[in-house]
């Protein structure tokens, strides 16, 4: 075998290993990033409770803190949490704080969802993703998780699992974050 074919294998193995890379990248994207506290939050779409229903999105909130609740109306620890995040919400909510409650529950349940919300008397806003993608999207394992999102649109908290939202060390933390300039 002569240099010059010897050259020409390498040069084909390393246009393989790229083209294989870069398929990985394409349909793996997803799989090969991580949602952790210093990453950008990734976007995701949800349905508004209102008739008739209206899109939102995590571009909606830019420039804003938002804690994002994944939760269904199902879940036990979900329903735990929930009043300490009205008391947040209702304690920093007129200083800028978004309360963002994307409720995963199956498609059809909005009624539910609308009870749950009632039962509760919750006064911020909650999302319905019917098809569970944020899920997914966040790489959550269960519900409830939650995602402290700053300004810039960084995760600098994550919950996995009912949590007091109005602890003197959250309302300290969204305070500070409320504090940062906006974008």
């Amino acid at each position: 075998m002569t240099v010059k074919q010897q050259w020409m294998i390498v040069l084909g193995i390393v246009v393989v290993l790229l083209g294989g890379a870069f398929t990985a990248s394409h349909f793996l994207k997803d799989e090969l990033t991580s949602v952790t506290v210093g990453s950008d939050a990734p976007g995701f779409a949800a349905k508004t409770l209102a008739q008739p229903a209206a899109m939102k999105s995590l571009s909606n909130y830019r420039g804003e803190v938002v804690l994002l609740n994944i939760w269904a109306t199902w879940c036990i620890p979900c329903r735990v949490e929930m009043p300490s995040m009205d008391s947040l919400h209702q304690a920093l909510g007129p200083k800028g704080l978004k309360v963002v409650a994307v409720s995963v529950d199956n498609a059809g349940q909005e009624q539910a969802i609308r009870d749950f919300v009632q039962e509760y008397k919750l006064g911020f806003e909650v999302l319905h993703d019917e098809s569970g993608s944020i899920q997914g999207i966040y790489r959550t394992t269960g519900v409830p998780e939650t995602f402290v999102i700053d300004r810039k649109g960084v995760i600098r908290r994550k919950s996995i699992g009912a949590e007091d939202w109005n602890s003197e060390g959250n309302r300290k933390l969204m305070s500070m974050l409320l504090d940062e300039p906006r974008p």
